[in-house]
């Protein structure tokens, strides 16, 4: 079922929004060699609790079933695409990158960020992953509006990705998001021009390419969530909750 929010609902998913932008940016501040995921989810949770809002993600049950999410947030290391679980023993070593994914519900309306971040210093080649696959992002938010369908936002992202050889996730896609942390309608980062549902003002959505340094191929791990590469290259997300509107997308992950 696709939302279509009030007014009201969108003044709460844009404070929401703000709040998780915030948030974010100091957990993405405390990356550096030494530091554990299990610390830096420890920091998401309290600062979202301090704000007086909920974590998003914490035992939020997936769509495939099993035993719910046991953590505020979402920490991938180097070959782990998403939804990698936070540990107080992955120290994050000089070279890596780690993507960071958080949701915030604010009033019960929730938004979904994420962003990949280097550790300490790191190589060109990761350096270039992460920037291109950010751009990526943003050319799927330009091409988010009213009228616009799922198909062309998947077709702009991957016809970007094209040139630079790298792998586009496939099963894997963004999705509506507000009332639930996965609404419809589901976006992936590929597709073709005029397919798909048609976007209309007032959707809010998550974009969030996933773009693998190598093959797009990829794998579950046997704790249940966590996705990596399968040929062991390394993998970079982004994410903006954005609203639709009649023009340009408005990022409400932003403070």
């Amino acid at each position: 079922m696709i939302t279509i929010n009030t007014p009201e609902e969108i003044e709460i998913l844009r404070e929401s929004g703000r709040r998780l932008a915030g948030v974010l940016r100091r957990v993405a501040e405390a990356v550096r060699p030494g530091v554990t995921t299990g610390e830096l989810d420890a920091l998401a949770e309290k600062l979202i609790r301090d704000g007086g809002d909920v974590p998003a993600f914490l035992q939020y049950k997936p769509i495939w079933g099993g035993r719910a999410y046991p953590a505020t947030l979402c920490a991938s290391v180097n070959d782990e695409i998403v939804h990698g679980i936070p540990s107080p023993d992955r120290v994050l070593k000089e070279g890596d990158i780690v993507g960071l994914d958080l949701g915030l519900a604010h009033k019960g309306l929730i938004t979904d960020m994420a962003m990949t971040m280097p550790v300490g210093e790191v190589d060109d080649a990761a350096r270039k992953l992460m920037n291109i696959t950010q751009e990526a992002l943003m050319v799927g938010i330009k091409t988010a509006k009213n009228g616009a369908r799922v198909g062309d936002i998947g077709n702009a992202v991957s016809a970007f990705i094209k040139p630079y050889g790298y792998g586009v996730v496939e099963g894997l896609a963004g999705h509506g998001v507000g009332h639930h942390v996965h609404e419809d309608p589901e976006i992936p980062n590929y597709g073709q021009k005029g397919t798909g549902v048609e976007l209309k003002s007032g959707m809010v959505v998550a974009l969030e390419p996933m773009i693998n340094e190598g093959s797009k191929q990829k794998y579950r791990d046997k704790d249940g969530f966590t996705y990596k590469t399968k040929d062991g290259k390394r993998s970079a997300h982004f994410e903006h909750t954005i609203l639709i509107t009649d023009g340009t997308a408005e990022i409400l992950t932003k403070e």
